[in-house]
């Protein structure tokens, strides 16, 4: 991983919607070698795979709740049952295991609170879970899906 490499993958992050001669113009390098470059960086799976960005208002997905979840079972079989079955509730974005005072935060997207209630309770059919609480969203300041990518191969 070079400056070439991280900033093909800034411009990638930034847009992947241009052309090869775009991405390549953007990032100072010419058409070939970008184009190397980029298929290398997806064998190598630095990049996983390219996607449009929506407007979560304008698709009448505008409540973003955090839900943290406390569970008093903490066996391989359990995590397979939860993993799995909150997997398959697409309003779910992003699901992680955390250390500390919660075992899993989850961001769930809804339309209203009566669409989020009628996610929590197929969220709660998944498994056993000993405490279940949310907090929501009222107003993203700063959303991203740049990584930083400055600090890549620097010296810690």
């Amino acid at each position: 991983m070079d400056s070439i490499d991280r900033k093909i993958l800034r411009e990638l992050q930034r847009d992947c919607s241009g052309s090869i001669a775009e991405i390549a113009d953007r990032a100072g390098v010419s058409q070939t070698p970008c184009w190397r470059r980029i298929k290398k960086l997806e064998e190598a799976g630095y990049i996983t795979q390219r996607v449009a960005l929506l407007d979560q208002d304008l698709l009448n997905l505008g409540m973003t709740a955090y839900v943290m979840i406390k569970t008093s079972h903490h066996d391989d079989a359990w995590l397979k049952r939860f993993s799995e079955g909150v997997s398959l509730i697409p309003e779910v974005m992003e699901i992680h295991r955390m250390a500390g005072d919660i075992d899993y935060l989850l961001k769930i997207v809804a339309t209203d609170m009566s669409d989020y209630d009628r996610i929590y309770k197929r969220l709660i059919t998944v498994a056993e879970l000993f405490d279940v609480s949310a907090s929501f969203s009222m107003e993203r300041i700063k959303t991203s899906t740049e990584l930083p990518l400055d600090r890549i191969g620097a010296p810690r």
